[in-house]
């Protein structure tokens, strides 16, 4: 560990060995926090650790690093910041799911730009959040990504969707066909579980507007990802949006 690296734990316990989600935390969520600037990092942990049930177990001053400790700790979530000296936060992300797909990425960055956020989610980031957001949009999208879920901040949803829809009619009709023509290989269920994925719901939540065990979604998840092409439930929400599948409004109440 450099002389920037801070670690918080002295026994790594990592997440369950699945990449398409995490379950229930009964104990605290465990967060490694990368950032160059010692301040920000601070500033982090700081807002993360106001939840009882968030631990930071160590912090990075750049990708490198980062996913080193990322490997002696197996953090359930890991926050990266995008742009950091050497080892980018986006290129750290791609190996950290590569290696570790386990952890659960989190991007964060003072910038908005369109291509950092698609580069982010292509690199299999299943969060990312604005550093000029509330406080508590960190401290849900750590929590919805160490669920399994996806997260993007409503300043990052908002530009995805204009990215999206800035795109030419011919572009648009393209990656529409193209993503139906996907999703046409999926089994009815399938293509139900990929609707909530598109909804942004975590394992659970699936599993109980499905009224299913978890385990059988988490099963359903890891297919639709296969069949896909894809390597986390973000880009596959993406998917599931370009083909227009969206999942049924949750169940009233009377």
């Amino acid at each position: 560990m450099t002389a920037a690296g801070r670690d918080h734990s002295p026994t790594p316990s990592g997440p369950a060995p699945d990449g398409a989600d995490a379950p229930d935390h009964p104990d605290p969520i465990r967060v490694l926090v990368a950032d160059d600037e010692p301040m920000i990092r601070a500033g982090v942990r700081a807002v993360l650790v106001t939840d009882p049930g968030i631990e930071v177990v160590a912090e990075a001053a750049d990708g490198h690093e980062a996913v080193e400790l990322v490997r002696a700790h197996r953090p359930h979530v890991a926050v990266l910041d995008v742009r950091m000296p050497g080892t980018n936060g986006i290129d750290a992300a791609a190996e950290i799911r590569r290696s570790l797909p386990a952890t659960g990425v989190v991007m964060l960055t003072t910038f908005g730009e369109d291509d950092s956020i698609l580069r982010a989610l292509g690199a299999g980031a299943a969060g990312f959040l604005i550093k000029s957001g509330e406080p508590e949009e960190l401290v849900a999208g750590v929590r919805a990504v160490a669920e399994g879920a996806a997260y993007l901040s409503p300043k990052v949803a908002a530009r995805v969707v204009a990215h999206l829809a800035s795109t030419g009619a011919g572009e648009r009709a393209g990656r529409r066909d193209a993503a139906r023509k996907r999703v046409a290989g999926l089994t009815p269920r399938e293509r139900e579980v990929l609707s909530y994925l598109g909804g942004g719901l975590s394992n659970g939540q699936i599993a109980r507007r499905l009224h299913l065990v978890e385990g059988t979604v988490k099963a359903y998840v890891s297919s639709v990802l296969a069949r896909l092409g894809v390597d986390n439930r973000a880009a596959a929400a993406v998917v599931a949006h370009e083909a227009g599948l969206l999942p049924p409004p949750p169940p009233e109440h009377g």
